[in-house]
């Protein structure tokens, strides 16, 4: 059985009524695979906005595995504390990982939020020797495309974090950098600016899945109608 953590922010938990990209990914896991996986995590909700908690499982499609380590409003800075114990008690394999947004937009600079990149590595692996990472960039949202000083740091945290994966990456405990999804357009891919809609949830979830096929073999080529 492999075990992948979704790990990441409001892009990843998602909201009350949505799929979601950890959905989509689990659909095309299932239909091109070839052995026994799962979703694992410390969590299993979507944020309700209504409440402003993370309280709903009105997931679009619920018969899925929702486990997940995701927060709306959280970043590396959150994940780094967390992530030790999380692959500990779920035995996760591979982690899934979509941070940065919230660091940038909140909390640190490119080079702070570096460094919890470079802890959150390190946390992980002190639970679990072998396990694999796939890291995806931080999308440019509206506020990236507005605000040239958020821009620039969003640009160099891509930098900073493509340094830290070659740094990092080690044959027993596998790093890879996702590609961002080449089409991804916040104007149609998102519903207001930053997160993804049912078309944003696909182009994302294929970031992985390809990252995943190109570097381990893992799956097929991403087909968004089988998800």
């Amino acid at each position: 059985m492999l075990r992948f953590m979704p790990v990441g922010d409001s892009m990843t938990i998602g909201s009350a009524g949505e799929h979601t990209w950890r959905y989509r990914l689990w659909r095309h896991l299932c239909a091109t695979y070839g052995g026994p996986c799962t979703l694992v995590g410390p969590r299993e909700t979507l944020y309700d906005k209504a409440a402003d908690a993370p309280t709903s499982y009105a997931y679009a499609e619920p018969d899925f595995p929702r486990a997940h380590l995701a927060g709306w409003g959280e970043g590396w800075l959150h994940m780094a504390p967390l992530i030790a114990d999380a692959v500990r008690e779920s035995r996760a394999d591979v982690l899934l990982v979509s941070l940065g947004l919230i660091d940038l937009g909140f909390y640190t600079n490119a080079e702070q939020t570096a460094e919890n990149v470079r802890r959150f590595v390190t946390e992980a692996r002190n639970a679990n020797p072998r396990v694999g990472m796939v890291l995806l960039p931080v999308i440019p949202n509206i506020r990236a495309a507005t605000d040239a000083p958020f821009g620039s740091q969003v640009a160099r945290f891509n930098e900073l974090l493509a340094k830290a994966v070659a740094d990092l990456d080690e044959p027993r405990s596998p790093i890879l950098l996702a590609s961002p999804p080449p089409s991804y357009d916040i104007h149609v891919d998102t519903y207001d600016g930053t997160h993804p809609n049912a078309s944003g949830e696909h182009k994302i979830a294929e970031a992985f899945a390809g990252a995943m096929r190109e570097a381990w073999g893992v799956g097929q080529a991403y087909a968004a109608g089988t998800s």
